[in-house]
């Protein structure tokens, strides 16, 4: 950078504007619809930089044994900033559908097979926030498209190592659950003596007010009775996976299910925070796909993609399952079961 040393830049040092004021086509003497498009996607990729930044530090802040309670709220504001921050990109395709059919189709050509999905900070914000590859369309491993670019220099095979080096760490799926995990159940500490059967009773306890809600709610038709069955046998297969309970499972249960705690304040509030981020960039990608077919109809996409149907499909990706799926199985405050050594977690009959 130019310019004297820290605290004597000019705004336009500090921002590098020069460099990046020059990153827009203006040398290959692109139309005004051409830069309106470059413009958008690299103020994306500025976006994904940012996001990446946020995700590393929650995905670290939860990675640590005990995670300290007083680093939870700062994982919670980068969590909501990121969330913004979704919110603010789906708004962006608006600005995106000012482009017309015509004023895109004069320029695509020249696009060639370039795509969005070769976004490597896409893919890396994915990895890190811990998609499976199974829950991608086909299977697919995102890192063979990059591989392939590798074979076309340096610059390629810096960005396959990035992701390869992403793909190796924790992911922010995985460090949120192991916390969870860790979640005081009746005031039982994880593995502390008697914990796995102290969690296996308040399993066992939950399962029994579910079939109840199950069992009343079954009188009404065949059908609802079909249903609720199904509903209870997802239940049981959801808290006890392999048989036995499942402790990060039972204890997002446990939170959700006694949100009033204060010892629980702010455990619900990051798991609201990661629920409310999923969703923004469900939200997201549905906006990516609806500008599409709003300039491009179904035409296959400039990567090969099917277009459409493949964001689509996107749009029904999840990464916190577990945090959606938790929801399904909760019972009103009057049938949970009734809450064990309430002192523990700052609760007393002053509370009630």
């Amino acid at each position: 950078m130019s310019g004297g040393g820290y605290g004597d830049w000019t705004y336009s040092e500090y921002l590098n504007l020069h460099e990046l004021l020059g990153l827009q086509g203006e040398d290959r003497e692109v139309s005004a619809d051409e830069m309106h498009f470059i413009i958008v996607h690299q103020t994306f990729e500025l976006w994904f930089k940012q996001v990446i930044k946020e995700l590393s530090e929650v995905r670290d802040i939860l990675g640590q044994v005990p995670v300290p309670e007083d680093e939870i709220p700062r994982a919670v504001e980068h969590l909501g900033r990121t969330t913004e921050i979704f919110r603010l990109m789906a708004s962006q395709w608006t600005v995106l559908e000012t482009l017309t059919p015509q004023g895109f189709l004069a320029f695509r050509d020249g696009l060639g097979s370039a795509s969005g999905f070769e976004s490597f900070q896409m893919r890396q914000f994915e990895i890190l926030l811990g998609l499976d590859n199974n829950d991608r369309i086909g299977g697919m491993d995102p890192l063979d498209s990059f591989r392939r670019m590798a074979e076309r220099g340096e610059e390629h095979k810096e960005v396959l190592s990035m992701l390869e080096d992403a793909a190796s760490r924790p992911s922010l799926v995985e460090s949120l659950m192991l916390w969870v995990e860790r979640t005081p159940i009746m005031g039982s500490g994880f593995e502390s003596d008697n914990d796995q059967e102290n969690v296996q009773q308040y399993v066992e306890a939950h399962l029994k007010a579910h079939k109840t809600v199950c069992d009343l709610a079954s009188d009404s038709s065949e059908m609802m009775a079909a249903r609720m069955k199904a509903s209870h046998e997802s239940a049981i297969s959801f808290l006890k996976p392999d048989g036995t309970a499942s402790r990060r499972r039972a204890g997002l249960l446990f939170i959700e299910s006694y949100r009033e705690l204060p010892l629980l304040a702010w455990p619900r509030k990051l798991i609201d925070a990661v629920v409310e981020l999923e969703e923004s960039m469900v939200k997201w990608r549905h906006s990516h796909a609806r500008m599409v077919e709003r300039i491009m109809g179904r035409r296959i996409g400039t990567g090969g993609t099917s277009g459409v149907d493949y964001l689509d499909a996107t749009a029904e990706y999840r990464i916190f399952k577990d945090l959606w799926a938790v929801r399904t199985i909760l019972v009103k405050p009057q049938m949970r079961p009734e809450l064990v050594n309430s002192e523990f977690y700052g609760y007393n009959s002053s509370n009630e």
